[in-house]
């Protein structure tokens, strides 16, 4: 039987709604062979699941998932199999970090200049020990009973060109691909069919990136053929998962359903 390998889902140490020891044994339970913790900006998870993996017969490869920008246009970068101790990265994810709370402060201020009574504090409650984040305000902002929904709460106010919208810290993503590279890992564009084009995708690749997420719950069937056909056509590699969130996403049925083999891993050590 071949094995199956999800590299793309988060914990709480980013906007996942699961512990690592929870997210492993779903995974378990799911069948996956291997997996990849992706946070936003966050690799402490890595270390936690390490172990934990060993004991269920898992393989976590190393993962992070970096926010970039293209002019007004955010784009996610996976790494996978870098060194997560490495110092370049870590003090990278560390002031990273730092400028999510900044920017949640901002968003919460343009919030309350909007009559929106949410306090910065009930934002930090649903962040907990994890990398701040858009999700967790809108979490927040449904818990204080502010909006409805969670959706609403991007599509009224923090969604990109809403009231509340501010921009993350600008990094490009020669610089992410770089430092993925720099620690001797492999970088990937994430969920293109989400968010990019194919004239940024031609641009990404010629930054040096080294694969796509093909496999993704985004993506159609045309766009998973599309993306192996650009895979093909540029001699990259192929990573996809679930990007599992849980929690008001409401995604549980997607995990375990998207994945990549463990041949298309194999080829990614090899690329290494």
């Amino acid at each position: 039987m071949v094995g199956r390998a999800d590299l793309h889902m988060h914990t709480t140490y980013s906007d996942g709604t699961l512990s690592t020891h929870d997210l492993l044994h779903r995974a378990k339970q799911a069948g996956l062979s291997i997996i990849s913790i992706t946070d936003h900006d966050n690799a402490s998870a890595i270390d936690e699941a390490l172990p934990l993996a060993a004991e269920l017969g898992l393989e976590v490869i190393p993962g992070v998932e970096l926010s970039a920008t293209i002019g007004d246009q955010d784009i996610h970068i996976l790494g996978y199999f870098f060194d997560h101790k490495n110092s370049r990265i870590e003090e990278y994810l560390s002031f990273f970090r730092i400028e999510r709370v900044r920017r949640a402060e901002r968003i919460v201020e343009k919030l309350n200049d909007l009559k929106i009574p949410l306090r910065l504090e009930s934002v930090l409650d649903q962040a907990g020990p994890g990398s701040v984040g858009r999700p967790h305000i809108a979490n927040a902002l449904v818990e204080e009973g502010l909006t409805e929904t969670y959706h609403e709460a991007f599509a009224k106010y923090i969604g990109f060109g809403r009231p509340a919208y501010e921009r993350k810290y600008q990094v490009s993503p020669k610089e992410a691909i770089e430092l993925i590279s720099s620690a001797s890992g492999l970088s990937f564009v994430a969920h293109p069919g989400s968010n990019v084009d194919e004239k940024v995708l031609v641009e990404l690749i010629q930054e040096g990136v080294d694969g796509i997420e093909v496999i993704h719950p985004s993506h159609s069937p045309e766009r998973v053929a599309y993306y192996n056909g650009i895979v093909s056509e540029y001699f990259l590699l192929a990573c996809g998962g679930s990007d599992f969130h849980g929690g008001k996403r409401n995604d549980y049925e997607v995990f375990g359903k998207y994945f990549i083999s463990d041949e298309q891993v194999e080829m990614m050590r090899r690329r290494l």
